[in-house]
């Protein structure tokens, strides 16, 4: 099994690495841009769903897993967002409302935001205080929320 710290850690290279190319040049097909980020968001919220479990009390608190499961999520945060590209509102079923393509500055503000609030996530998950662990996590749940309001539809597209 590959150690959890490695994979974020190639995840991280891979998102810098993908951040530097053009987006056009990043997917060959918006089909593949579509299924990049809803597998980036995908990823990213099983991982934010350990961390609830546990601050929710559903299962016992490991400090570990929550600082692995937290770097997992601030790693995925950075990768959905060159995704939203001209052109990726079409070419697979989605969730993404129009307004995310006309409104380009919110998105990166929440997008910045969720980046830091994750950043901070996995910052306070290393501490080991579940009552610290609470509150980063329902601050990055507000994050998650403001966009889902904002930008996600109900139903898929197509």
């Amino acid at each position: 099994m590959i150690p959890v710290k490695t994979l974020v850690l190639a995840a991280c290279t891979a998102a810098g690495l993908m951040a530097s190319l053009p987006a056009s040049a990043q997917f060959a097909k918006p089909e593949d841009a579509i299924k990049y980020r809803q597998g980036a968001f995908t990823v990213m919220g099983a991982h934010f769903g350990r961390i609830g479990a546990m601050v929710q009390g559903r299962v016992p608190y490991d400090a570990k897993a929550a600082a692995e499961n937290a770097d997992i999520v601030a790693a995925m945060a950075k990768l959905p967002w060159q995704a939203f590209g001209e052109g990726t509102d079409k070419g697979a079923p989605h969730r993404a409302k129009p307004e995310i393509w006309r409104e380009a500055d919110k998105v990166k503000a929440g997008a910045d935001k969720l980046v830091a609030d994750t950043a901070n996530l996995a910052t306070v998950a290393k501490a080991g205080n579940l009552d610290q662990l609470r509150a980063a996590f329902g601050t990055v749940g507000q994050s998650c929320k403001a966009c889902h309001d904002a930008y996600r539809a109900d139903r898929y597209s197509n």
